[in-house]
């Protein structure tokens, strides 16, 4: 049975009610701004790379040619992030949640130039459909806009043969990944390698974003989606999810920051999730769907081994590498 999802003393914005959806804009904008350089930076490392075959004396980063290359990789990177974090936005607003513009993270790493972006909440959920709704909306628009950006990037990829130096690192692929490289190379052989495309490199970027949005947990948004199904059970699942991913981090080093930040959640805010003004509120068949299809992505774009040095995988290479500028 539903029950009625006003109750004032739980959905009292956080602001005053003239503030409300009043976001200075100049913050966000040097964000972005700052996210588009780092990434450009990054990207025209992997352009030069991509497009020089590795021969690091061509790389000119004064060059206006070295900038715009790097556009190959940040646009198609801050469209994903982008659409992600608007799906999340424009659902804000449909539901009358008051909600800051997207935030973007320019970040010095070496493989990407950005830590991501997200979105703050000003007010509280008034009730399980709006979370969910809010909760699914950024991965799912963030995965559309991924998928024909792999599969161009895929296509303009290249095979070359596998370092016999072992430098470089190999990326995991997920299931989405290998399912469009097997449609477009076929079978690749074991001396050989597919050498991604900075378009490719940013949708493999998006993908891995995708899925760690996805896990189960706390208050990403996969744990949004399971406290909207599943009520407080869900935090059996979040405790479930941290022990799996101490588990891949065990496995994999490139889980370790991911770890941490886990932890770091969980020493925080706890592995439960805070009630919303409508927590018995039906879900209805549309949004199970949804849901079901929420966890379809999560597994066509995770990947258990992200990043490693090539050095150090002993089984048989897989088909994605991109080596170091």
């Amino acid at each position: 049975m539903e029950t009625d999802a006003a109750q004032p003393e739980q959905l009292t914005p956080v602001a005053p009610p003239a503030e409300r959806w009043r976001d200075p804009v100049a913050g966000h904008v040097g964000a972005l701004l700052l996210t588009v350089l780092s990434t450009s930076y990054v990207g025209a490392l992997h352009w030069a790379a991509f497009s020089s075959g590795l021969d690091t004396a061509a790389i000119d980063a004064t060059s206006a040619r070295f900038w715009l290359g790097g556009l190959v990789f940040s646009l198609p990177v801050l469209a994903i992030l982008g659409s992600h974090e608007l799906g999340h936005y424009l659902a804000c607003r449909y539901y009358d949640v008051d909600a800051t513009l997207p935030w973007f993270l320019p970040a010095p790493l070496p493989l990407t130039g950005t830590l991501g972006a997200f979105i703050r909440l000003r007010e509280p959920i008034p009730h399980a459909r709006a979370l969910f709704d809010i909760a699914v909306a950024g991965p799912l628009a963030g995965f559309v806009v991924a998928v024909p950006l792999l599969i161009v990037g895929v296509a303009a990829s290249k095979v070359v043969p596998v370092p016999a130096d072992g430098g470089g690192l190999i990326l995991g692929d997920p299931l989405l990944f290998q399912f469009v490289e097997r449609a477009v190379w076929g079978v690749i052989p074991d001396d050989q390698a597919l050498y991604v495309h900075p378009m490719g490199l940013a949708a493999w970027f998006g993908l891995l974003a995708t899925a760690l949005n996805l896990f189960p947990f706390g208050q990403l948004d996969g744990g949004h989606i399971t406290y909207a199904l599943f009520g407080e059970r869900a935090r059996w699942l979040s405790m479930a999810t941290l022990a799996g991913t101490l588990a891949l981090a065990a496995a994999s080093l490139s889980w370790a920051a991911w770890t941490v930040m886990l932890l770091a959640m969980t020493a925080l805010q706890g592995v439960g999730h805070p009630p919303t003004g409508d927590d018995i509120q039906p879900l209805g068949r549309t949004r199970l769907a949804l849901a079901v299809a929420a966890a379809l992505v999560f597994v066509l774009s995770f990947t258990p081994r992200p990043i490693e040095p090539m050095d150090i995988v002993d089984d048989e290479p897989p088909t994605s590498v991109r080596n170091q500028p």
